[in-house]
């Protein structure tokens, strides 16, 4: 299976089981790897024939800003679901990043990583 990655998607979000983290909300990062077989497109050079990367960054960004959640996990399940909804995308790893999230000691980053595929 070939690999088609996005990296570095930010959106602002309202997730959280903090009442102020859905009050102002907070910068979520994204990164997706999505499995498919990018050979018919390459045969042809035909755009319609992979997936659209613009548009899927598109929809994901529209998850995270969309209706909140308590937890980054759900927020990966539901940003996963969306991309396998693209016909030729066969699996879609998801790394939900929360670089700003409410803990009280320092860290860089809090990360959830999924794998879902088409059953």
């Amino acid at each position: 299976m070939d690999r088609v990655a996005l990296r570095g998607l930010k959106a602002h979000g309202h997730h959280g089981v903090f009442p102020q983290e859905r009050e102002e909300g907070q910068t979520f990062v994204v990164d997706l790897v999505l499995g498919l077989d990018t050979r018919p497109a390459a045969a042809d050079d035909d755009l319609a024939k992979t997936v659209h990367y613009g548009i899927v960054a598109e929809e994901v960004v529209a998850v995270v800003e969309g209706e909140p959640v308590n937890l980054i996990e759900t927020l990966a399940e539901r940003i996963a679901q969306a991309c396998l909804k693209h016909e030729g995308v066969k699996e879609a790893e998801v790394t939900v990043h929360k670089p700003d999230a409410p803990i009280t000691v320092p860290f860089d980053d809090v990360t959830v990583t999924i794998t879902r595929s088409r059953v």
